[in-house]
């Protein structure tokens, strides 16, 4: 965001991305250096201060603009062409916000009623020790001098610069390693903050200190920066089987502990991005896990450790602030997928058996030593994984994952199909039609399971749902599954007999692979119980690791990019060249072989490359996405 108001110091990307923010609060007053001759004025000095007082920020802000771009959380819509819309598309493509906005919003923006952005300017001068603005080795010119000079004129404000691209957690640590408040606040960015988003915070912390305590997150729109806020009440965080972070309503159990719209609430995980905690508590906890790299699952890793060890995750209701969710992530997390399986190892005990089943590709995953991190749960006294299911998440689905009931569910007929779940919305998992596509053996949206009361589970994903089968389209959708202690709904049960067919018990039909539905698409379709071959499934995949083969396969030239002799691990190569990760868009190898480029056009990609083993991925990364095949 530009620094309007106060409104001649440059334009800045105030730290988006390359640099991380972290604000460090302590509960006493931090003597302060004199302004530098701007018109801000001063918090009141040690006398007896009366409650207005109190609640002074470090700053005031300057007198209210009606007309200025994103006043009052407007969204901002211009009207661009030429060079200004290409401008406006390149900082939308290499960061995945519109920064070209961005740079035009008001750093001192005021937000309809209380919303206000700054820490400095939303947070009272006698709670706030220090901000310490972390650059995690950014090549960003506008954070070099320019970012030294603006923040040279500010009290409270100190950069710390890393000698090298750290990742999200390292770059946290090396902030918090030169603070010297009593609570530390973390903090991306790409955040605003609102008048009394930071007494709640620390008054909970100071009421239990062994409690880490979110804000409620509100949203700001990406491309027009509207302050869209978060109607409605808070919601807690959860996770799936794949080890992703969701959100979730608050429970009828949780409603009932709380005893007022204002108490805390106590989550099961956090989103990782914001959050409070006693900087001597986090010293106890163990810190970050500092063998995790970028970003992608040290969240849940940390609220695991929290709950295990005996704090409490909790979000206070009367925190608000902003978040800018990116499009899409704007650079590669090809180590999110380690990352989930150093959590895994540590803290799920035989429960990651569970993630594993879901992802196979994980268990191939290199994810270094995590000797000290088991030494630290010894030495804490942490509970078990169980616990945390049984005392925290009881809400969550555990699958049974009997041996041979789980997997992939493949059809003996039209012997490469198997059962397939896309859902176009992640945040709408259930509603849409089963179909059948390519086995591929890397779990996700083809891993089902059958239970012992009849239902056809997907429960990679929370809240899991079941297979329902229609008599009237006779195809199969996916539909929530029942609560705990209901009974099975009859349309969601199945009877998988010992000649591998599946029978529906209410319309006595067996469900049978038909390759062309009223859609065009091959999908599971009820029809009258016959010996058909198209009638017989079986799991695979799911009751015994997946096997791996090396298999060299030949040059290719992508982009003058060289990449000879690439390993690939894969169960069926013949297979792999049917899958989707490796879609259209042909080419010729300088040997004349044949090579398939990937594409994102097909949401079964799921990032394309972050669902292959390492080595096969670390060979794609490499070719921009080239891959030969014979």
């Amino acid at each position: 965001m530009a620094v309007c108001g106060r409104r001649s110091r440059p334009k800045l990307l105030f730290c988006l991305f390359g640099v991380t923010l972290v604000g460090y609060l302590i509960l006493f007053r931090h003597s302060s250096g004199d302004l530098d001759g701007t018109n801000r004025r001063e918090a009141p000095g040690e006398q007896e201060l009366d409650n207005e007082e109190l609640k002074k920020p470090v700053y005031e802000k300057p007198p209210l603009d009606l007309n200025a771009l994103g006043e009052l959380g407007r969204a901002v819509k211009l009207n661009l062409n030429g060079e200004e819309k290409k401008r406006e598309e390149e900082s939308i493509q290499k960061h995945q916000i519109n920064t070209y906005v961005s740079d035009r919003v008001s750093l001192h923006r005021r937000m309809p009623e209380i919303w206000n952005p700054l820490v400095l300017e939303t947070s009272p001068d006698i709670l706030l020790n220090e901000v310490v603005l972390v650059d995690d080795y950014s090549d960003a010119a506008h954070l070099k001098e320019p970012l030294e000079i603006y923040i040279s004129n500010l009290r409270k404000v100190r950069l710390i610069r890393a000698t090298k691209r750290e990742g999200l957690v390292r770059a946290r640590l090396l902030g918090a390693s030169i603070t010297t408040g009593d609570v530390l606040t973390f903090l991306d960015c790409h955040c605003e903050c609102h008048n009394g988003w930071l007494e709640p915070l620390l008054h909970r912390i100071k009421e239990e200190p062994t409690a880490v305590v979110c804000p409620v997150i509100d949203v700001i729109d990406w491309n027009t920066f509207q302050y869209l806020g978060n109607s409605g009440e808070p919601q807690i965080g959860g996770f799936d089987w794949r080890l992703v972070f969701t959100w979730h309503t608050v429970p009828p159990y949780e409603q009932k502990r709380r005893h007022s719209p204002t108490d805390v609430i106590r989550s099961p995980t956090m989103a990782g991005g914001l959050f409070a905690v006693k900087k001597s508590y986090f010293l106890y906890l163990g810190t970050y896990d500092t063998g995790m790299e970028v970003w992608g699952g040290e969240n849940l890793e940390f609220s695991f450790r929290i709950w295990q060890c005996g704090g409490s995750l909790e979000i206070h209701p009367c925190s608000h602030v902003g978040h800018v969710f990116p499009k899409k992530a704007p650079y590669s997390r090809s180590k999110a997928l380690a990352n989930s399986v150093r959590a895994a190892e540590v803290w799920m005990d035989e429960y990651k058996e569970v993630y594993y089943h879901r992802s196979p590709h994980a268990r191939l995953e290199a994810f270094g030593d995590v000797t000290e991190r088991r030494k630290l749960r010894e030495k804490l006294g942490c509970k078990n994984f169980k616990w945390y299911l049984d005392n925290v998440y009881p809400d969550i689905h555990v699958p049974e994952d009997k041996p041979g009931m789980f997997g992939m569910l493949k059809n003996r007929g039209k012997t490469s199909y198997c059962f397939d779940y896309n859902p176009t919305d992640e945040h709408m998992v259930v509603g849409q039609r089963v179909t059948l596509y390519p086995c591929h053996g890397m779990g996700q949206n083809q891993f089902f399971e059958y239970s012992t009361d009849g239902e056809i589970r997907y429960n990679t994903r929370e809240p899991a749902g079941c297979i329902m089968g229609d008599n009237i389209s006779t195809y199969l959708t996916l539909q929530l599954c029942r609560k705990r202690g209901q009974p099975v709904p009859a349309d969601q049960k199945f009877v998988l007999q010992e000649d591998g067919s599946i029978l529906h018990e209410m319309s006595q039909k067996c469900v049978q692979a038909v390759d062309k539905t009223d859609n065009g698409t091959p999908a599971p379709s009820l029809q009258p119980c016959s010996n058909s071959p198209y009638q017989k499934w079986r799991f695979v995949g799911g009751h015994e690791p997946v096997k791996w083969l090396d298999v060299q396969l030949p040059t290719v030239m992508d982009r003058a990019v060289a990449c000879n002799h690439l390993l690939f691990g894969a169960w069926n190569i013949g297979a792999l060249r049917e899958t989707s990760w490796f879609l259209s868009h042909r080419m010729t190898c300088s040997d004349g072989k044949t090579c398939q480029k990937s594409s994102h056009s097909d949401k079964r990609c799921l990032d394309n490359t972050r669902l292959l083993p390492r080595r096969m991925r670390s060979a794609v990364d490499g070719c921009d996405g080239a891959v030969c095949s014979t």
